[in-house]
């Protein structure tokens, strides 16, 4: 023990990883439903290996929390941007306020308590579940002018503040959210969720042709008295009934295959390889057509790609309006994906694309590419990051936030943290709209967010070891108290405010609420209980601007306080 000791004190790079291994390795486990999650379990090993007393240089979490707070800002960049801009303004709006009412909670509880900054400050970001916030409250302190044992004293009483409150922060918010909060609200969330999804069109025809898995190519020998004959292809795929979507993609002409396109005219004895919804083929070409046997008619070129849409003239555009385009011939919508989150939005003939979504589709290369034409650009796997784009975003954002104004003798500063949010959002929307550059993978953007918060997480946690036990012993019952007042006043007066002042639709409230203070889980929660994905409409928009906001509030909560 001796020597593990000694080792560590004299590489302290190992106890990082130790912090992170065994952090993620206990994050990973949950009981009953609740696990610490990996920032809190990195927390809570990182004090214990601090209070051995090894030492950390404070360089190593600046880098890793410019990284993880660049990371942020470009994956909320681009529905923070449609939420100040356009149709996301109520619920923009709406997460501001949030905000506000998250940090009044905490401050107020902090002055009644008489909480030092660095308590205070902790007890903002465990109770509002936000570790970010307690890198820009570090910045913060730091810059206060005091000695630097007083300095230390403030940063140690962060982590044990923020440790004690995490946990109801994260299961309370979620459980006020979910399980509470209909009741208050005198919401029934299933019938409110299926009310909003026949709203998007649930159950009409058009929402069929977005279930991709129900698509498949059958092959149709043309009858002699068929009606389709001397007809193009163009001209009997926009005959359908609303509602219906079929593609003629191949013909067999005299043993000789034709790839048709809109202008193929069909004749007589042609079989023709359909692509569609099995029963709309049935009842479609039934009549007119009998089914044969074409292996290699049928042996056609598919492939499911994710499209990044970035097209403005998409932008708001609903499915079912999507769904007539040209580009669209021969295309079918399997799933979207909105936000850093990666929120699963309904499928719905209604639901709207923005610019940002991720959509994956399925069908003929070509016609995949005709659309990616349309939407956006398709988004292929890769492993290469834009690793230029990523440092220089970062040191103009760095740039940027070290320059210091003092007005009458107060230096105001965003910090470079901030500055590399900031550049975050910006350049995270900019690629959203010209995304020919500046590409992150998403295990490049899930690295940065995890592994370059928890190295910060890690460092805050060891520099603070040897002062945890006492804090906590001396406030952990007061703090845990204060941390249900600062997590449950802001969700009850949120939920009230979004229903009756907001007037926002029972289905969407409880995510708009859950999306303004970052809780994932209880999004999760929240759309187990509502059997529906239709709250995580609510959660992108107010995402993006609570995670802004509740960040930046942790460098604000001291400029009160202080």
């Amino acid at each position: 023990m001796s020597w593990f000791v000694t080792t560590l004190k004299a590489y302290p790079e190992i106890a990082i990883f130790l912090a992170l291994g065994i952090g993620y390795w206990v994050g990973g486990k949950s009981y009953k439903g609740f696990s610490l999650g990996a920032v809190t379990s990195t927390l809570l090993v990182a004090i214990v290996i601090g209070i051995l007393g090894v030492k950390i240089s404070p360089n190593v979490k600046s880098v890793f929390f410019l990284m993880f707070l660049f990371a942020v800002g470009y994956g909320v960049g681009p529905q923070f941007v449609r939420g100040i801009a356009k149709d996301g303004l109520p619920q923009a709006i709406f997460a501001v306020i949030m905000a506000l009412l998250s940090l009044g909670a905490a401050v107020i509880a902090a002055m009644l308590a008489g909480y030092d900054l660095g308590s205070a400050a902790g007890l903002f970001a465990g109770s509002q579940t936000i570790s970010a916030s307690m890198g820009l409250a570090t910045d913060a302190i730091n810059r206060l002018g005091r000695t630097p044992e007083e300095t230390q004293a403030l940063l140690d009483a962060m982590p044990i503040a923020y440790a004690v409150t995490y946990i109801f922060g994260t299961v309370g918010s979620a459980i006020i959210l979910a399980q509470i909060g209909p009741k208050m609200l005198g919401i029934d969330l299933v019938a409110a969720c299926k009310a909003y999804e026949q709203k998007l069109g649930a159950g009409q025809g058009a929402a069929d042709a977005t279930h991709w898995y129900e698509f498949e190519v059958r092959a149709y020998a043309i009858a002699d008295n068929s009606p389709f004959i001397g007809r193009t292809v163009g001209e009997i795929e926009a005959g359908t009934p609303a509602g219906v979507r079929a593609f003629v993609e191949r013909i067999r002409r005299g043993g000789k295959l034709i790839e048709a396109d809109q202008a193929t005219v069909i004749e007589a004895g042609d079989i023709v390889a359909v692509g569609g919804k099995r029963d709309q083929m049935i009842a479609r070409l039934g009549p007119s057509g009998r089914e044969v046997e074409d292996a290699e008619l049928l042996d056609i070129k598919t492939e499911g790609v994710d499209i990044y849409v970035s097209n403005k003239t998409v932008d708001g555009k609903p499915l079912e309006e999507l769904a007539h385009w040209p580009g669209a011939r021969g295309v079918f919508l399997k799933k979207i994906r909105r936000g850093p989150t990666e929120t699963a939005i309904p499928v719905l003939p209604k639901t709207q694309l923005f610019r940002g979504d991720v959509i994956t589709v399925v069908g003929r290369t070509q016609d995949i590419n005709a659309a990616a034409k349309n939407l956006g650009y398709i988004d292929r796997p890769t492993t290469v990051t834009d690793v230029a784009f990523v440092s220089l975003a970062i040191t103009i954002g760095a740039l940027l936030g070290a320059i210091v104004i003092n007005v009458s003798g107060i230096p105001l500063t965003i910090s470079t943290a901030g500055g590399a949010l900031i550049a975050g959002i910006v350049f995270g929307w900019f690629r959203a709209i010209h995304p020919t550059f500046g590409r992150i993978p998403e295990p490049t953007l899930w690295f940065m967010n995890s592994v370059g918060l928890n190295v910060f997480i890690a460092v805050v946690g060891i520099s603070a070891g040897p002062g945890f036990v006492a804090g906590l012993q001396k406030l952990g019952i007061s703090l845990f108290l204060w941390g249900i007042f600062a997590t449950t006043i802001p969700l009850v007066l949120g939920m009230f405010i979004a229903k009756y002042v907001f007037r926002f639709d029972p289905a969407l409230i409880l995510g708009i609420c859950a999306g303004s203070r970052t809780t994932t889980a209880a999004l999760g929660m929240v759309c187990e209980t509502a059997k529906s994905q239709v709250p995580g409409l609510g959660y992108t928009v107010t995402y993006a601007v609570g995670n802004t906001l509740l960040t930046i509030w942790g460098m604000v909560v001291i400029m009160i306080l202080a």
